[in-house]
């Protein structure tokens, strides 16, 4: 009922500026799907492109099996949730939920049913004789929300609808957004570009960068089987550490680091070719916590953060690092190329077991996992294990 096909959908703004380029993307009736990407990627203008608040360039827009292409927002049966309330600040929360059904003049009985059951089911009941300004923040997102409910539409669009909370009440916020969905089943198209927000609300999460869809998956597909650089480097907290390498017949060399290579998990790149090795911090162990006769590291621990389940091992190290800038930070420009950092002190993360004897200023040996290595082509970006992403959807 509440399918949504995007068909090579591409907007192009005056000046040349592509933000939306050759999406082809289908969610499924009652699908949680997650947009995510950093600022500029394209997402929002993806999602008001779906909403009919931006007129797209070229391809087609699909909801229900109706070309709504040129449809209005208001013909496409949508209910979009935003990062700011926009609250009638002189009207109760009852009028807030029930203004959109009488304007469309829907009877009294059908507006108070709807506006209270969206109440029950947002814990709103005890609050709905109140006005916004009485209101927390938590409880105004959930008016904004329950306002969206009460239309009883075909899908959700929600633009970055957490972001104005402060961190303790967006982690309770997603829990009630996982089990609204759960309950109401509603198609839901969420953006965001907090990485951990995309992971755990989204059935699927589509990773955006430069307009284009970097890959559709679900967020543990993501996080284990990224299908190039920029995936991986967005998808995880703490990052991938990400360092240039040769192969070697048996091993991989990355300055003086000297990794054997697991023999189900070996590059399609032939001895003495440069690649792009990626290594999770989980890869790493304080070797008084590993399992025997993985290779050892010796490093010395520059910064130790714990934080109570585990510990976060910072160490410097002489292989020169590969940085995907607009995968880093939300505050910085890229230009698409893969930026490598020559330096000789390159800053590693390892997660480390929380009973580690690790101090900061001391000498400490990780164990490190060679199954647990990925591998990128240093000139496309693009993983360099294929055959172990399929499934995955790269554009």
């Amino acid at each position: 009922m509440g399918e949504i096909v995007l068909d090579d959908v591409t907007k192009e703004f005056p000046g040349g500026v592509r933000a939306v380029d050759g999406v082809d993307l289908t969610i499924e009736n009652g699908e949680f799907m997650v947009l995510v990407g950093p600022s500029g990627c394209g997402k929002t203008t993806l999602l008001r492109s779906i909403g009919g608040l931006e007129s797209i360039t070229s391809g087609r827009i699909v909801i229900d099996g109706r070309d709504v292409t040129k449809a209005s927002p208001a013909d496409r049966d949508l209910a979009m949730v935003f990062q700011n309330y926009a609250l009638y600040p002189h009207m109760t929360v009852r009028q807030n939920l029930g203004y959109a059904l009488r304007v469309r003049k829907l009877p009294k009985a059908e507006i108070k049913r709807r506006v209270e059951d969206a109440a029950k089911l947002l814990g709103l009941d005890g609050l709905l004789d109140r006005r916004p300004g009485a209101l927390s923040g938590g409880q105004m997102q959930r008016v904004a929300m329950g306002r969206a409910i009460v239309r009883e539409p075909k899908a959700f669009l929600m633009d970055e609808p957490l972001s104005n909370l402060d961190a303790k009440l967006r982690v309770g916020m997603r829990t009630s957004l996982q089990q609204l969905h759960r309950r109401i089943g509603t198609t839901t198209v969420y953006v965001t570009h907090d990485q951990v927000e995309a992971m755990t609300l989204g059935k699927r999460v589509a990773v955006m960068r430069d307009g284009r869809v970097q890959q559709v998956d679900e967020p543990s597909r993501l996080y284990d089987e990224p299908a190039n650089l920029f995936v991986a480097a967005f998808i995880g907290s703490p990052a991938m550490n990400l360092l240039n390498a040769t192969i070697a017949e048996d091993e991989i060399q990355a300055g003086s680091l000297r990794i054997p290579l697991d023999r189900e998990r070996r590059p399609s790149a032939q001895p003495g070719g440069r690649v792009v090795v990626g290594i999770r911090p989980e890869a790493f162990e304080d070797i008084a916590f590993a399992a025997p006769g993985l290779p050892r590291v010796d490093v010395d621990v520059e910064v130790l953060e714990a934080i109570g389940s585990d510990a976060y091992v910072f160490f410097r190290h002489d292989a020169d690092a590969v940085v995907i800038e607009d995968a880093r930070s939300d505050d910085k420009e890229d230009d698409g190329t893969l930026l490598t950092e020559d330096s000789s002190a390159t800053l590693l993360t390892a997660r480390v077991d929380a009973r580690t004897r690790a101090e900061v200023g001391g000498k400490l040996t990780l164990a490190l996992d060679p199954s647990r290595l990925y591998f990128f082509s240093p000139e496309t970006g693009e993983s360099l294990l294929g055959h172990r992403l399929a499934g995955a959807t790269a554009s």
